[in-house]
């Protein structure tokens, strides 16, 4: 078995998805417990690794707090690679410069400690929701998109006020993907 992936991430209600449209046949919906927004991505580190990107973050926010952010969700558009997306993501509508500030300020101080690197890629908040197998077709892929094409979020708010490390789920990862091994509150409203 492949060596569990850890992240930190905002998590947030994810009920929404359960009122969804049915998914084209080859994709995987994401357990509601499962929604989250990434703050940075640490993949197979380890426990301690992670536990170091978890006492960095401790640090940055106890030098300077941060408030939660009310959001609300927008377009779905694919994530990853271009010929093969790898997730049906929803960008923020109402928040998204704000998050794009969060997650600047405080993944690099966390990816740094568990990685010894900064991470490249400009922040891009998102919210994941589906994923397609790995094994689907290019035609599955294109229905993915007009299923994601089909949806309007825009009405789904969330209050994203805490930042927890995550990694795989224990027993059945078919039912659910990640769980969540600790969690921190942020400062003031939000």
């Amino acid at each position: 078995m492949p060596r569990p992936n850890w992240f930190l991430a905002f998590p947030l209600d994810g009920r929404f998805v359960l009122d969804l449209p049915p998914l084209p046949p080859s994709f995987r919906l994401f357990h509601p417990e499962d929604v989250h927004l990434t703050l940075t991505f640490l993949g197979g580190c380890g426990k301690d690794a992670a536990e170091r990107a978890l006492t960095a973050l401790d640090d940055a926010l106890r030098q300077k707090p941060v408030s939660g952010v009310e959001v609300s969700l927008g377009g779905v558009v694919p994530m990853g690679p271009k010929r093969e997306y790898s997730a049906l993501s929803a960008l923020l509508e109402r928040g998204r410069v704000e998050m794009t500030e969060r997650i600047a300020a405080l993944r690099d101080v966390a990816h740094e400690a568990a990685l010894g690197r900064r991470e490249t890629r400009a922040p891009k908040p998102h919210v994941t929701i589906a994923r397609p197998q790995r094994r689907a077709t290019e035609a599955a892929r294109a229905a993915g998109l007009q299923w994601a094409a089909a949806l309007d979020l825009r009405a789904i708010e969330a209050s994203l006020n805490r930042i927890a490390l995550y990694t795989w789920s224990e027993g059945n990862r078919r039912e659910r993907l990640f769980r969540i091994v600790a969690e921190r509150t942020l400062a003031g409203p939000g």
